[in-house]
């Protein structure tokens, strides 16, 4: 009988990570409207948490991408893993808005940015090195999968008991579920004979093998440039993720169809994020990113002039389609043009600024709820931010990125 490869074991083990702690990210969404009436705040100051647990999961993420590089990526996932599940499942104990701040914003937080994308996709590289858009695209699919599975089950638990037990659930499917995987199934890097048939295919850009140094790269132009339009992305996914729940719901879309609307749109990023991978591996990564962000332009300027019940829904299925586009497709990004011997440094500090703004995002749209009384200002700047996205991207170049001749021994 011949031996599996434990490739796909590590590929699967990836996708079920982001199952569970990209799908858990989405249930604050599902609660903010029930949890912004139970607790007596407004949706500003609830969406304040977000944006604390964005930029606290951000800063984290470099540092988890050093823990990665040249520590251990198994422990690094699985102390994360357990910071997550105690974290979340603690939210089903809160009683005032200060320890929201503290048991999502930080102790969440923390678990969550050492069980991203970004470590798992990390993981992922080193185990396929030349099928890296695709195998990418099978991992981040189960952070669709898990907003489809876990936002369908979360709404079903708030209709019939409370947004509290609905987050204790959690904890608890976290904890017994996927600390146990992380440490029976992680391992860190294959050992160099195991290299096997599924990584003969190359992608049509091949990662170079020489890179900057870390203070070149990370001052690069194309770095830079990543970083905006990373940055851009961050605002709007995590704008829509906070709000769309909330604002279906002020349209008169009742909380089950609006829940469901949300559980779908991780169905269609599932579609979307394995179109990307393919598209990466054939074309690199430069096309798929710049149909999202002509989707999203199609999309913002269809909601601001109608929002109807099937123009929403329209709405969160295609921005679906595009919410997880861009995430594989970070280390194929710093893989075409950086190498792979800092791709966790690099790609958690892209990942940083994605989460900032994200936080950023979820904020600015709550503020301008709170102050208009709608989103409708929210939608038109998404829209503005769309077009300047498409724009950028234009402008990265997927070749490596050389460094001049070194002219001391001291540099590096």
């Amino acid at each position: 009988m011949r031996r599996i490869d434990y490739s796909w074991v590590i590929l699967a083990t990836g996708f079920f990570i982001l199952f569970f702690s990209g799908g858990s990210r989405f249930a604050f969404g599902l609660m903010l409207k029930p949890m912004s009436e139970d607790l007596a705040v407004s949706r500003s100051t609830l969406s304040l948490v977000v944006t604390t647990f964005m930029v606290v999961s951000a800063l984290a993420l470099p540092v988890v991408g050093r823990l990665v590089d040249n520590w251990s990526l198994k422990h690094t996932i699985g102390i994360s893993a357990v910071l997550g599940g105690v974290g979340i499942g603690l939210m089903g104990q809160v009683d005032a808005i200060w320890q929201v701040f503290i048991v999502y914003g930080v102790i969440y937080a923390l678990g969550n940015a050492g069980s991203s994308i970004s470590p798992v996709t990390v993981m992922i590289s080193r185990w396929f090195p030349n099928r890296l858009g695709i195998a990418s695209s099978g991992a981040v699919a189960g952070n669709a999968v898990g907003q489809l599975f876990i936002v369908v089950a979360l709404a079903a638990i708030l209709v019939s008991l409370d947004w509290r037990w609905s987050f204790r659930v959690l904890g608890i499917a976290y904890l017994a579920v996927m600390v146990p995987l992380v440490y029976l199934a992680v391992r860190d890097k294959p050992a160099v004979e195991s290299q096997t048939s599924h990584n003969v295919m190359r992608p049509t850009i091949s990662p170079p093998n020489s890179v900057l140094s870390l203070r070149r790269a990370l001052t690069s132009r194309q770095l830079v440039l990543l970083a905006v339009i990373y940055g851009i992305c961050g605002i709007q996914d995590f704008f829509v993720a906070t709000h769309i729940v909330a604002f279906a719901r002020d349209q008169g879309m009742g909380p089950v169809l609006s829940g469901n609307m949300l559980a779908l749109m991780g169905l269609m990023g599932l579609v979307g994020t394995l179109g990307s991978g393919f598209l990466a591996d054939k074309f690199g990564a430069v096309r798929p990113t710049i149909i999202c962000f002509m989707v999203r332009m199609s999309i913002f300027a269809l909601i601001i002039f109608d929002q109807s019940t099937s123009s929403i829904m329209v709405f969160g299925l295609l921005y679906g389609l595009t919410f997880l586009v861009t995430a594989p497709l970070t280390v194929v990004f710093v893989g075409n043009i950086f190498g792979m011997a800092r791709m966790g440094t690099l790609a958690g500090s892209i990942s940083m600024v994605h989460q900032i703004s994200g936080g950023l995002g979820a904020f600015v749209g709550a503020w301008i709820f709170d102050n208009r009384g709608n989103y409708d200002d929210a939608f038109k700047l998404m829209l503005i931010l769309a077009v300047i996205a498409a724009i950028l991207t234009q402008f990265i170049r997927e070749r490596p990125v050389t460094a001049p001749p070194i002219s001391s021994p001291l540099a590096q």
